[in-house]
C-alpha cells in the first residue's frame, strides 16, 4: 500500500468518526491481506475489531473476483456478533493504475435508533411492516464457519449423510464463494467432512472439470 494513500485515507477516517461520534466505527481494509486486512480502524468498539484482524465478507468478495470496477456498496445493514444493528458503507479505493487496494468502510450503530423507531411505528403504524434481516458483520475465520455451515444446507442433509457426490456439491459451493482463500481452510473443510486434503483437493478439480465442460 502507497504510505501517501493510506495516510490520506487515515486522515479521512478520522474526519469522518469525529464528524459523527463514538457510534461511527471506521475502518481501512487492505485487500491484499485477507487474513490481517484492517490496517485501521477507529471506534473500534462498535464492532469488537482491531488492526490486524481479518477482512469481512466485502473483502473475501473482491479477493475473490478480483473487479476491477466494484460497485461501491452503500447505506447497507450489518449486524454484529453481539447484536448490534449498524448502517453500513464500504467504498473501494484505487491505486494510481486503477486497481483496487483498499476498502474504506463506514459502520454507524443504530440500534438505539432502531429501538425507538420501533417504539414510534408501534403507535403510529396502521398495516404490518417488515425490515430485511440485516447481514452479520464478522471476522474472516467466522466467515468460513458460515459458509460451512451454508455449503450443507445447501446439500439439505447432514455431513454424516453425505454421500460422495453430495461431499463434491458442498465443497464447489465452498469454492464459488472464495472459503479457501482464507489461510488455512483446506484443514479445517477437510477435517469438516470426513475426508482427506488430497480428497479435498481432488473434488474442486471435479468441479473445475464440470465448469469448463459446460463452457
Amino acid at each position: 500500500m502507497e504510505s501517501k494513500r493510506l495516510e490520506l485515507l487515515k486522515q479521512m477516517a478520522d474526519g469522518v468518526a469525529a464528524q459523527f461520534g463514538s457510534k461511527c466505527e471506521v475502518v481501512i481494509h487492505d485487500v491484499s491481506s485477507m487474513d490481517h486486512s484492517i490496517v485501521y480502524i477507529v471506534n473500534g468498539h462498535v464492532s469488537g475489531r482491531k488492526v490486524g484482524d481479518g477482512g469481512s465478507r466485502v473483502v473475501i468478495e473482491q479477493a475473490l473476483r478480483a473487479d476491477a470496477q466494484p460497485r461501491d456498496e452503500l447505506c447497507y445493514l450489518t449486524r454484529t456478533p453481539d447484536g448490534k444493528v449498524m448502517k453500513s458503507s464500504s467504498i473501494y479505493i484505487r491505486n494510481s493504475k486503477g486497481v483496487v487496494t483498499e476498502i474504506f468502510s463506514i459502520n454507524y450503530d443504530i440500534t438505539e435508533l432502531l429501538m425507538l423507531q420501533r417504539g414510534i411505528d408501534e403507535v403510529l403504524a396502521t398495516h404490518d411492516s417488515r425490515q430485511s434481516e440485516p447481514e452479520r458483520i464478522i471476522n474472516v475465520n467466522d466467515v468460513l464457519d458460515d459458509l460451512i455451515e451454508q455449503s450443507v444446507a445447501q446439500v439439505g442433509k447432514p455431513v454424516a449423510m453425505m454421500n460422495k457426490d453430495d461431499k463434491i456439491r458442498a465443497i464447489q459451493f465452498l469454492n464459488q464463494s472464495g472459503a479457501f482463500l482464507v489461510t488455512k481452510s483446506g484443514d479445517k473443510v477437510a477435517k469438516y467432512f470426513g475426508i482427506s486434503k488430497y480428497t479435498l483437493y481432488s473434488y474442486i478439480d471435479a468441479n473445475k472439470k464440470q465448469e469448463e465442460k459446460k463452457q
